[in-house]
C-alpha cells in the first residue's frame, strides 16, 4: 500500500508508537500537522492504544506483535484503510515504508534490526533506541556512512550534546560529559537499596519514562548505556565520556573544549525538545511549552557519581575496555535482569550482579574482537540471554 503524502510535509515512520517516546512524539506532529504525517507506525500488544493512533493519524502501514494483536486491531479499526502486518518481518516492512525520517522509538534489542534494515534503505534515523548503539555502533556507525544517511539522537542527554557540538570542529573536542539525575535511590544508602521494591524504583523524580528505562535510571544502567551510544554516535574514545549526577535534571549534558570552554544545553525537563531538535533540524520548532526561569530555579547541583553504590555504571566502562561484542553481551544481560526484578523474581542488587557475571564470562571466553555483521551482534546477544537466565534463576533460588 501506498503512503499517503501530502505536498510539503515530511513523511515519518514511527517504532514504538505507543510507547513514551512514540506518544510524545505524536504530541510534536499533532502541534505541527501542517509540517508532518505519519506514514507508518509500529506497536507491540497495547493494540487499544495504537488503534487510537491510527484513527487519528491515518498511517497506510502499522506493525503489531502476532496474529492475534492483528485480529484484536481490525476489529477495533473496523474496516479502515490501513494495512495490518506482524513480528519481526512486520517491523522491517514499517521501518522500510516510504518516509523521510524514521523515528526509532522502540525499547531495547528489538529495535536493532529495523533501525539496521531503515538505514540501508535510506532513511534519516531520529535515534531513541539506546540500545541499537550500545548493540552495534561500530556496525551502525558504517552503515550510516555507506549509505549516506543522517542519524539524529532522541535522547535528552545526547541532542544535547549534539547541540553543544554544532558548528564546533571535532579536534576541539577534549570530553563530552552526560549529566544523570541519579535516579530514586540517589541519597540511599546500600542497606535501603537492596530492599528497594519495584515501585519504589519506578518513582523517578524528574522524568515520566516507561518501565524498562525507568528501572535503569534507578541502577544508573541507563547512563552505562549512554556512555556505551555517546561513545559511538559522536566517535570518540571512551575516556573523553565522562558522567556527573545533576539532580535538578536542568544542563542535559555538556561539552568540554581543548581551550578549557565547556558548552552546556539546559532546558526543563520534557522529551518533547529533543524530539523536535530531530525532527526538524536544523530548524528550531515554536514549542507551547513552559519557559526555563532560572532566577526561580535559583540553584543547579553537581556530584561525582558513586560507582560502587550503583556498579552498573562502571560495567558500561569496563564492556566499552573489551571488545565490540561486549556492549551488546552487557545490554542483554541487563534486559533479562530488569525483567525479572520487574516480575519480583529478583532483588535490586541481582541487577548489576548479573550484569557483571555475564560480562565476566564473556571477557573469560575472549572470542569476539570485532563485530562484522548483523548475525555476529545477535549471537552475543542470545549468548548473554542464555547466559543470564541461568544467573538470574541462581539469584532467585538464593532469595526464595
Amino acid at each position: 500500500m501506498s503512503a499517503r503524502v501530502s505536498a510539503g510535509r515530511k513523511r515519518l515512520v514511527l517504532l514504538g508508537s505507543t510507547g513514551s517516546i512514540g506518544e510524545q512524539t505524536l504530541d510534536v506532529v499533532s502541534e505541527f500537522a501542517n509540517r508532518y504525517e505519519v506514514t507508518a507506525m509500529a506497536a507491540g500488544r497495547n493494540v487499544e492504544k495504537l488503534a487510537e493512533q491510527v484513527r487519528r493519524f491515518r498511517p497506510g502501514l502499522v506493525s503489531v506483535a502476532d496474529e492475534e494483536d492483528a485480529a484484536e486491531l481490525r476489529t477495533r479499526l473496523d474496516g479502515a484503510d490501513v494495512e495490518i502486518v506482524t513480528g519481526a518481518e512486520g517491523l522491517t516492512a514499517v521501518a522500510t515504508h516510504p518516509a523521510d525520517m524514521v523515528v526509532s522509538g522502540l525499547v531495547g534489542a528489538v529495535g536493532l534490526a529495523p533501525t539496521l534494515a531503515a538505514i540501508r534503505a535510506g532513511r534519516d534515523i531520529a535515534l531513541a533506541n539506546k540500545e541499537v548503539m550500545v548493540m552495534a555502533g561500530a556496525l551502525i556507525l558504517r552503515e550510516v556512512k555507506a549509505h549516506e544517511v543522517r542519524l539524529l539522537p532522541v535522547d535528552s542527554e545526547h541532542s544535547a550534546i549534539f547541540q553543544a557540538l554544532a558548528g564546533q570542529r571535532a579536534a576541539d573536542v577534549e570530553r563530552i560529559i552526560l549529566t544523570a539525575s541519579g535516579g530514586p535511590f540517589r541519597t540511599w544508602d546500600d542497606a535501603r537499596i537492596a530492599q528497594a521494591t519495584v515501585e519504589e524504583a519506578l518513582n523517578h523524580p524528574n522524568w515520566n519514562m516507561g518501565p524498562k528505562i525507568s528501572i535503569d535510571s534507578a541502577s544508573l544502567m541507563n547512563k552505562g548505556l549512554e556512555v556505551i551510544e555517546a561513545r559511538w554516535l559522536f566517535d570518540v574514545t571512551p575516556e573523553q565520556v565522562d558522567v556527573i549526577v545533576h539532580p535538578q535534571s536542568i544542563v542535559h549534558s555538556l561539552v568540554e573544549y581543548r581551550d578549557g570552554s565547556v558548552l552546556a544545553q539546559l532546558g526543563l525537563p520534557d522529551m518533547r525538545v529533543p524530539i523536535a531538535v530531530a525532527l526538524a533540524h536544523p530548524e528550531r520548532l515554536p514549542l507551547d511549552l513552559p519557559r526555563l526561569d532560572l532566577a526561580a530555579l535559583a540553584r543547579l547541583d553537581f556530584e561525582a557519581p558513586d560507582r560502587k553504590r550503583f556498579p552498573c555504571l562502571q560495567l558500561a566502562f569496563d564492556a566499552l575496555a573489551a571488545d565490540e561484542a561486549a556492549p551488546a553481551v552487557l545490554n542483554a544481560a541487563n534486559e533479562v535482569a530488569v525483567e525479572a526484578f520487574l516480575d519480583g523474581r529478583i532483588r535490586f542488587p541481582a541487577i548489576a550482579a548479573t550484569n557483571g557475571a555475564v560480562l565476566e564470562a564473556h571477557i573469560e571466553r575472549g572470542l569476539v574482537s570485532e563485530l562484522q555483521s548483523l548475525d555476529d551482534v545477535l549471537a552475543a546477544d542470545a549468548w548473554a540471554r542464555e547466559v543470564a537466565a541461568g544467573v538470574v534463576a541462581a539469584e532467585a533460588g538464593r532469595a526464595a
